[in-house]
């Protein structure tokens, strides 16, 4: 890589890392989150601090409410009776608001919750950036997608306690230090991919693992893999999110010092 390729390398990733504190700082970022409520678990319909009673169906969460409750609904005050489908984009764009908070519905596996997302969080007004490794373009790693015959889907530790069904189209391959390594990853609607791991600096200089995210592959299955965008999952910046630990395989026996670390707080 020459002199001119890797200082923009590095100004592009300079700039991702600024666009990233941003996002994950945001009012209803990641850092906002202050609570999952499986519905489940509330047969009464209360949700801890939050007004209505909440109801799961079949395919809809019925909440139902008065004007003194003080819920609203695309922005006008909720009263009577809703049924709400999830919630799709940013925790920002939810239907229901509570007080500045947004009340975000999920769906994981038939089963239903609401997010709560409070600006005021003391995750926010702790946060004081996120720790990386220093840029490093030798983590900037050719690689190839092999695709499965057909989707699998495996059962993997969340990070709240609990398994649950991770989907996976293909696996990975790339080279450090002259020896093949592999990834199980995901094929998103976009047709990027996305792999759960982690490495040999993972419990020990960074989280405990990490996402990877890398473009669509080429009709031969060629794509770039950029260690130094690994991302820390959101349940490094929020207890309350349910993300997938890493599926079998997905351990790397290397270590990979590129891409974030972990959050600081202040």
């Amino acid at each position: 890589m020459s002199t001119d390729t890797a200082r923009d390398a590095r100004q592009q990733w300079n700039a991702w890392r600024e666009e990233r504190t941003e996002t994950v700082s945001a009012p209803y970022g990641p850092l906002a989150l202050t609570g999952t409520h499986w519905l489940a678990d509330a047969p009464e319909g209360r949700i801890p601090a939050i007004p209505g009673q909440w109801a799961e169906e079949a395919e809809a969460v019925r909440l139902t409410a008065t004007a003194v409750d003080g819920l609203t609904l695309d922005g006008r005050p909720l009263d009577g009776v809703v049924r709400l489908r999830p919630d799709k984009g940013p925790a920002a764009a939810a239907r229901v608001s509570y007080g500045g908070r947004k009340l975000v519905v999920i769906r994981r596996e038939g089963l239903w919750a609401v997010r709560v997302f409070d600006p005021g969080s003391a995750g926010r007004r702790e946060f004081a950036g996120i720790d990386v490794f220093d840029h490093d373009e030798k983590w900037e790693l050719p690689g190839v997608f092999r695709p499965y015959g057909s989707s699998r889907r495996v059962s993997v530790a969340n990070a709240d306690g609990r398994e649950r069904g991770l989907g996976l189209d293909g696996e990975l391959a790339f080279t450090v230090a002259g020896t093949e390594h592999t990834l199980q990853a995901a094929l998103e609607v976009d047709g990027t991919l996305w792999a759960v791991f982690a490495d040999a600096t993972s419990g020990v200089s960074s989280y405990r693992f990490r996402f990877l995210r890398a473009p669509a592959p080429g009709v031969d299955g060629r794509v770039t893999l950029d260690f130094n965008r690994a991302l820390l999952p959101p349940c490094a910046f929020a207890d309350h999110f349910i993300c997938p630990f890493p599926p079998p395989g997905n351990t790397l026996t290397v270590p990979v010092p590129a891409g974030e670390r972990d959050v600081v707080r202040g």
